[in-house]
């Protein structure tokens, strides 16, 4: 992960783990095990990805781009909000049954659409209004700020800094304790995968 890679390249490269980690999901149909693995390690993902760009990115949009950075970003947090209410939901339901991969379809179909709309929307107006050396530094700030993002979906918690920063800091150490208990793919797991 060099430090001279844009915002666009970072937020694309979580999108491309996202996808992946579904993929593995899907691949491991019939084994509810594995399933629940990659879907933990695909919320993992999201989660610290959404604060990430609520926190980093968003703020940006609404400082640089005027009225239309904050319908836009309105807008993403919204996207955010209805895939933390399905992950969320997601947790109450086992892996391996119709249910389970229905919810998971769906969160994915938003995804998608809504990753699609920041790659081709909001990054390409955002990006020319930051330059390459704020560009680059809004990715070393998004990086670092996922390092210390919950972990886990917290859809009835506040989705603007400051507020989401202080208490996406109190939900850390309870989503990283709970983690430590969770399933999450094996080493062997992902070195198959990549294999794949």
């Amino acid at each position: 992960m060099s430090s001279q890679r844009t915002l666009t390249d970072a937020i694309k490269e979580d999108h491309e783990e996202m996808y992946e980690y579904y993929d593995n999901y899907k691949k491991a149909a019939g084994d509810a095990d594995a399933q629940a693995r990659w879907a933990r390690q695909l919320t993992w993902e999201i989660a610290r990805h959404a604060v990430g760009e609520e926190i980093v990115v968003y703020p940006l949009m609404e400082h640089h781009m005027g009225h239309e950075g904050i319908k836009l970003a309105d807008q993403d947090r919204a996207d955010h909000q209805k895939v933390k209410e399905q992950l969320y939901q997601l947790e109450s339901l086992a892996a391996g049954t119709t249910d389970y991969d229905t919810l998971m379809t769906q969160i994915m179909a938003h995804l998608r659409q809504h990753n699609d709309s920041e790659e081709t929307q909001d990054l390409p107006q955002l990006e020319p209004k930051l330059g390459q050396e704020g560009s680059q530094h809004a990715a070393a700030t998004f990086t670092k700020t996922k390092k210390f993002a919950p972990t886990r979906p917290h859809p009835s918690t506040p989705n603007k800094p400051p507020a989401e920063t202080l208490v996406g800091f109190l939900a850390l150490p309870i989503d990283k304790l709970k983690d430590m208990f969770s399933k999450f793919p094996t080493e062997e797991m992902k070195k198959a995968a990549e294999r794949n």
